[in-house]
C-alpha cells in the first residue's frame, strides 16, 4: 500500500486542545506506554473525523494496527463527546440572542432497504435526523442527539423539547413549514402556494432570516465523517457531540 502525507484544515490549537484529554485520560487509569502517543491520537481522530478517512487508510498512515485506530478513536470521541454542551447549558448562551434558527438536516448512513426506520421520504435515503440551532448570524450553538431519520423534523423538536425550553425563556426562534404548530415561539412561514401582497413579502423576509442557519449545517458538514456515516447508529450521537465540542472550543 502507498502512503502520502496530507493536511488537515484545523489549526494547532485545536490539536493542542484534543491532545490533552487522552493524556488526562491516561493519568487517571494509569495506562501503560501505547503505540501511539497524546499528539498522535489526536492527529489521527481529526483524521477521521474531518477527514473520513477509513481505518484502514489510517493503519497504514500511522504504521499501526486497525484495532489501535479503533480504540483510540473511540477513546477520544467518547471523551469529547461527554464535553458537548446539552441544550439546558446551550440555553444560557440562547438567552442573550435575539432570536435563534432552528433547523433540521438528515446525515446519510449506509444501511440496506430493509432497514425503514432509518430512511427519509422527504430525502429518499437513510440517514439519523439531528436538530440544529443557531445564532442570527449562523453559528452553531447546538446540536440534538441522533434519531432515525424516518421522524419528522417537529416530532423530533418536540422529543428533544426544543419548543418547550424556547417558550420557557421567551426566545423567538425562525423554522421552515416542517415545524407548523410547534408552538409560539417558532416562527414559521404562511402555508399556501400563490401567495400575494403582504404575505409573500413575509415568506421572502422570513427565508432570508431562516437561510443563515444553512450556515450552521454546513459547518457540520464540513467534518467529512458526517457525509457518510458507516458506524452502528448507536454510536452516531456521540460522534456528533464529539464533533460539536470540537466546533464550539476549536
Amino acid at each position: 500500500m502507498l502512503v502520502y502525507p496530507s493536511a488537515i484544515d484545523l489549526s494547532s490549537r485545536t490539536l493542542r486542545r484534543l491532545s490533552g484529554l487522552p493524556a488526562g485520560h491516561r493519568r487517571r487509569i494509569g495506562s501503560r506506554r501505547r503505540r501511539l502517543s497524546c499528539g498522535r491520537q489526536a492527529l489521527l481522530v481529526l483524521a477521521h473525523l474531518r477527514c473520513g478517512d477509513t481505518y484502514s487508510r489510517l493503519a497504514a498512515g500511522f504504521r499501526v494496527g486497525i484495532a489501535t485506530v479503533y480504540r483510540s478513536i473511540r477513546e477520544a470521541v467518547g471523551l469529547l463527546a461527554t464535553l458537548a454542551p446539552t441544550l439546558e447549558q446551550a440555553m444560557h448562551t440562547i438567552r442573550g440572542k435575539a432570536y435563534v434558527i432552528l433547523d433540521g438536516t438528515l446525515l446519510p448512513i449506509d444501511r440496506v432497504a430493509a432497514d425503514r426506520p432509518y430512511y427519509s421520504g422527504k430525502k429518499k435515503h437513510h440517514g439519523m435526523n439531528v436538530q440544529v440551532l443557531a445564532d442570527p448570524a449562523g453559528r452553531l450553538l447546538w446540536v440534538s442527539d441522533a434519531l432515525p431519520g424516518a421522524v419528522h423534523d417537529l416530532t423530533a423538536a418536540r422529543t428533544h423539547c426544543i419548543p418547550a425550553a424556547l417558550a420557557a425563556d421567551g426566545i423567538k426562534s425562525w423554522a421552515d413549514k416542517a415545524y407548523q404548530g410547534a408552538g409560539p415561539a417558532v416562527r414559521v412561514p404562511i402555508r399556501g402556494k400563490h401567495l400575494r401582497g403582504w404575505r409573500r413579502r413575509h415568506n421572502r423576509d422570513h427565508a432570508k432570516i431562516r437561510s443563515l442557519g444553512e450556515r450552521a449545517i454546513a459547518t457540520l458538514k464540513c467534518w467529512r465523517v458526517l457525509r457518510k456515516l458507516r458506524c452502528s447508529t448507536t454510536r452516531i450521537t456521540t460522534v456528533v457531540r464529539a464533533i460539536v465540542t470540537l466546533e464550539l472550543t476549536g
